[in-house]
């Protein structure tokens, strides 16, 4: 903390613990008068705000100070292959209003991006706020994304997308950050913070139309060279040799357990299954030809991670995806070939579990990936800059904001729009 600023001590304070000065330099090292600077632009833009005092030793008690989620809000959209969810969310990711709608992702890249940016503002409207709000929106998409330009690359089921710049078309609508990632990747990222946050090495399976995984190496979402790391579900397996996968190639993972090769596997059978749904609907019922059919898809599944836990060596593998809602039949599959497989040193301390967090983990995620970016401490110090400068000289708008942290509101028009000012 020795150069560090209000953005690392908003860091520290993003925890929800509410916290004195004098706990805060005694965290950082740092004095009481340094403390008092840092935390002054943090307070007039609402991002920290007192709370009820601490108990008393003696004297006038300390005064507490927290972080203030209400201080502005982010977008998160999910966007599946058959579905997407839009979600707004306060600045520590909770959900606050979601909406979720059957939409085909091949159905090109303007009318899903147009459906999400038309619902998020009834959303906004319904909520009774401004655009202005908003500091960022965190989207992610079924198919490999170059996260730096947020531009999907030579995504196999999304005809339309590729090279499609998803940023540039949503901030016609929104002028804010627009942060892009595949949809698993996401997943990872919220199943993460909400129920594995001591985790440092876990993969997440999404087992739905596509299957795919999001990795968590020491710490860190691995995304790869070209966006492509985790994208499991067109390895080839032994049981799909011959078989033709939708991405052109055979024998994929994909090809033979994903939810529509199950649900073709069952109509043979003379069962009515379409969708991954009805899949789980009958082995919810006892239908026993789907429960050998979804376990048998487990084995497969388990053959491709088997290769994963050697390379990888994860403590914790989470599965996802609506067939995952099929309860312990895809999961008994996988464990069985995993820890069969595997050496006893690899699978020794490896926990294979459904995921805690479901279909909520997908916008979780996105508004993770859009409040770390909008938050991060070095563009937090940007503003602060800004602030201290004397950037912003109407006294009415910042006596506005002091109001604002007094009272824990969530800022609105003039302070949001400064905000975003520091999010290029």
């Amino acid at each position: 903390m020795d150069n560090g600023g209000p953005g690392e001590l908003l860091h520290i304070l993003r925890d929800g613990r509410p916290r004195t000065r004098a706990d805060l330099a005694g965290i950082t090292g740092l004095g009481r008068g340094a403390i008092s600077s840092r935390l002054e632009p943090l307070l007039r833009l609402g991002l920290v705000a007192p709370v009820s005092g601490a108990p008393s030793t003696g004297g006038r008690p300390s005064a507490r100070l927290a972080f203030n989620p209400g201080a502005g809000l982010a977008a998160a959209a999910d966007v599946g292959a058959t579905h997407a969810t839009m979600a707004v969310t306060d600045l520590s990711g909770r959900v606050i209003i979601e909406n979720t709608e059957r939409l085909e992702i091949s159905s090109g890249p303007e009318p899903v991006l147009d459906w999400l940016t038309m619902t998020l503002t009834g959303q906004l409207k319904e909520m009774k706020r401004p655009a202005a709000d908003i500091l960022a929106v965190g989207i992610g998409l079924p198919g490999p994304v170059e996260h730096s330009t947020g531009k999907p690359i030579s995504p196999p089921i999304m005809p339309g997308w590729d090279g499609f710049d998803v940023p540039a078309y949503v901030q016609q609508t929104f002028d804010v950050p627009v942060l892009v990632d595949n949809d698993v990747n996401l997943m990872a990222l919220g199943e993460r913070a909400t129920r594995w946050p001591n985790e440092d090495n876990m993969i997440f399976l999404k087992v739905a139309t596509g299957i795919g995984s999001g990795v968590v190496s020491g710490g860190i979402l691995q995304r790869g060279a070209a966006g492509v790391a985790g994208d499991v579900g067109h390895i080839a397996v032994s049981r799909g040799a011959g078989i033709l996968c939708r991405c052109g190639k055979s024998a994929c993972l994909e090809a033979i357990a994903g939810a529509p090769a199950i649900a073709a596997q069952l109509r043979d059978n003379g069962l009515e299954a379409i969708s991954g749904n009805d899949v789980v609907t009958l082995v919810r019922s006892g239908d026993l030809a789907a429960i050998q059919a979804v376990r048998q898809a487990g084995r497969d599944i388990g053959e491709m991670l088997n290769m994963c836990v050697s390379f990888i060596n994860p403590s914790l593998i989470v599965v996802g995806g609506s067939l995952a809602q099929s309860g312990e039949h895809l999961i008994a599959g996988i464990r069985e070939t995993v820890y069969a497989r595997s050496t006893p040193l690899a699978t020794q301390h490896l926990n294979i579990t459904q995921s805690e967090t479901g279909p909520e983990a997908g916008v979780v995620g996105a508004s993770i990936l859009a409040i770390e970016y909008a938050l991060a401490p070095h563009r937090v110090n940007d503003l602060a800059t800004r602030l201290n400068s004397g950037g912003h000289d109407d006294t009415d708008d910042l006596q506005k904001v002091g109001h604002a942290a007094q009272t824990s509101q969530p800022l609105r028009n003039v302070t949001a729009k400064q905000l975003q000012a520091a999010f290029p």
